[in-house]
């Protein structure tokens, strides 16, 4: 049964309720949302639904239809978010957990892991215990492949991932494990369900064999009903007749639980299908349905694998991979990170002495898409905090009332943000990062407005450029311009006028509940906004491939292709040229310019000698990474006694 609490409600009033409640023995979940707090209960109803409207405080009571409760929507709207140390699953980055099937022997691990963490897995899987089909297979090397795993974390900061097989493995898994996994075959184990249920570790629950969705979630329901809601589902393919793959990947699983469950859900390709070659597009294909991540089996020498070798993908062709899904994810809202780790530990350090607590800033309200940019970037681990003015981020990285702000610079249907390119130069910060941001607009309404009813919308003005045609189909409509879209949706919602509608993101209209009138109404598809990163130093170590400049040349005939000719001979590749206004000089103009290397690295040194000779104006803005590098500093190797 799930109470909505009256607005208002104090947390003094909500215990009160609650001590009602668990003195007639129910399990209670409360939920706090953007526009109410409900309660969750968990029991045997003995009373009818007036009995519970009528306590202190409730607004509303209604049975829940789901045999499962707890892992139901209709208790949880909202998605959960599950946090394996520093890595979250479910939220806008995709988590991906690669390694070997099984812990082999301790040099071969490593090797993994150290391949697999530069490639952009955030844990690492490989199994200590081993449940096989035949008792004279490879059964895991027990504690003493959980002691090798624990070195893996150590080394390479990946959290692990193993099986748990027995009831009485808790001791280990709880000394050694970051995110316990329940095979397939023991799905349906309820003893050991109900063991790590109480053991409040995240959880990774893997389909059985021939379990039906509903089943599966009832043994999720196990898990959350002892008190662990730090579930992740995980289809991995379920039996079928079919014989040219090992298991049928199941992938209408991804939006049917997505709407059954809050729970997140990943995808094991390679149990799907048992083979190599079927993986990658598999994988593909998942996270294109929607799934929060993926488990792949990773080995260097499949062939001599003690486990399910023929479905391992060798290091380079999940190097592979992991390129195709940072192109991909975009597309589904959200985006592979390569430094996720990285940034997480850099976050994750106490702040110095005499200085304010670690936060990060962006122009808009939430929902907008400054926000999810923030969210993406960053995840959710830091404060986030939303600013009126792009002047105001750059003010409070500047003043260090803030650590970092993100903006965006530019847009590939409408262009640059000049407003923002021009307070790059006139504060003294970094460039220390890039995120490029997939932007679907749609309108938005309330539920009961329909097209013809509309006179006025709402949105920020870049946004109306953006969606040009579908609005000349409206010529009747009134352009309001709002600071954001998510500021759109809300005076949108607050008007509860049927005659207005907005533009904005999915985000914004589930925060504010409304309701998604048209989908993808902007132009052209290919739609992304590119965000850049502010700090006042230095943001994350390690090699950087891009870099920002701004310059001046005289007004000489050919001063502009010097520069420019500096950059051919030395084969820099240039990504963006463009002028601006030079304030209070009419007619004259910076050039602000992105190269694809570390202009800052010695050996550019001579190439940024004489870039400073041909101008007479030079800013470095900032050096960083731009996703994935395809650097092979991997751990593989002579050194490493490797063989590839």
């Amino acid at each position: 049964m799930i109470l909505v609490l009256q607005k208002g409600i104090t947390e003094e009033e909500i215990e009160q309720l609650k001590d009602v409640l668990r003195s007639e023995d129910y399990l209670i979940k409360e939920i706090k949302g953007v526009e109410e707090t409900i309660l969750g209960l968990v029991g045997t109803v003995r009373e009818d639904l007036r009995h519970y409207e009528v306590m202190p405080g409730v607004a509303k009571a209604f049975p829940i239809s789901k045999p499962y409760k707890l892992v139901s929507r209709e208790l949880h709207p909202e998605p959960s978010v599950i946090r394996v140390g520093p890595v979250a699953i479910g939220g806008d980055r995709l988590a991906v957990i690669a390694g070997p099937c099984a812990v082999e022997e301790r040099k071969r691990t490593l090797e993994i892991a150290r391949w697999v963490r530069q490639c952009g897995a955030v844990l690492f899987r490989g199994g200590a215990f081993k449940p096989r089909t035949s008792p004279y297979a490879f059964q895991g090397l027990g504690e003493e492949g959980l002691k090798i795993l624990a070195e893996v974390r150590e080394e390479t900061g990946l959290g692990i991932v193993t099986e748990m097989t027995s009831p009485t493995q808790a001791d280990l898994m709880i000394k050694y494990v970051d995110l316990v996994q329940i095979g397939a075959r023991n799905m349906q184990n309820f003893e050991l369900l109900k063991s790590v249920g109480r053991m409040r570790k995240p959880v990774l629950l893997k389909r059985g064999l021939s379990a039906t969705i509903e089943e599966w979630l009832m043994s999720a329901e196990y898990i959350l009903s002892e008190g662990n809601d730090q579930v992740i589902l995980c289809e991995r393919g379920i039996r079928t007749f079919e014989r040219f793959t090992r298991n049928t990947l199941d992938l209408t699983a991804v939006p049917v639980v997505k709407s059954l469950t809050h729970l997140p859900i990943i995808i094991d390709p390679s149990h799907a299908t048992g083979i190599r070659e079927k993986v990658s597009p598999m994988a593909r294909a998942a996270i294109a349905a929607g799934a929060d991540g993926l488990t792949v089996e990773v080995h260097p020498e499949p062939e001599k694998a003690l486990s399910d070798g023929p479905q391992s993908l060798y290091p380079e062709q999940f190097k592979q991979l992991m390129r195709d899904l940072y192109v991909i994810a975009p597309v589904v809202g959200k985006q592979l990170d390569f430094k996720y780790l990285e940034k997480a530990k850099m976050m994750g350090k106490p702040s110095e002495p005499g200085t304010k607590p670690k936060k990060v800033v962006y122009v808009g309200v939430p929902g907008s898409f400054s926000h999810k940019a923030c969210r993406q970037f960053f995840g959710t681990e830091i404060p986030h905090e939303n600013l009126p003015l792009f002047r105001d981020v750059f003010e409070a990285v500047q003043n260090g009332d803030a650590t970092l702000g993100i903006v965006p610079v530019e847009n590939s249907l409408t262009g640059s943000i000049h407003e923002n390119y021009d307070l790059l130069l006139e504060y003294d910060l970094h460039v220390v990062g890039e995120l490029a941001l997939k932007i679907q607009h749609n309108l938005v309404g309330h539920p009961s407005t329909s097209i013809d009813d509309i006179k006025r919308v709402y949105s920020h003005p870049q946004v109306f450029r953006q969606c040009k045609e579908f609005l000349a189909g409206h010529p009747g409509w009134d352009l309001v311009a709002c600071q954001d879209t998510a500021t759109a949706v809300r005076r949108v919602k607050e008007s509860n006028n049927r005659e207005e509608a907005a533009i904005a993101g999915k985000d914004a209209a589930e925060i504010y509940g409304m309701t998604l009138l048209r989908e993808g109404i902007e132009t052209c598809p290919r739609n992304f906004t590119r965000f850049v990163v502010l700090s006042h130093g230095e943001f994350l170590d390690g090699p950087k491939n891009k870099s920002s400049l701004i310059y001046s040349v005289s007004d000489q005939p050919g001063s502009l292709y010097e520069t420019l000719k500096i950059f051919a001979e030395k084969r820099i590749n240039l990504v963006k040229l463009e002028s601006r206004p030079i304030h209070g000089k009419p007619w004259e103009y910076l050039f602000y310019a992105d190269i694809e290397v570390d202009i800052r690295d010695p050996q550019y040194r001579q190439v940024l000698e004489e870039l400073e000779r041909k101008t007479e104006f030079l800013k470095i803005l900032g050096s960083y990474a731009k996703g994935f590098d395809g650097t092979d500093d991997t751990g593989f190797g002579e050194d490493h006694g490797s063989t590839l």
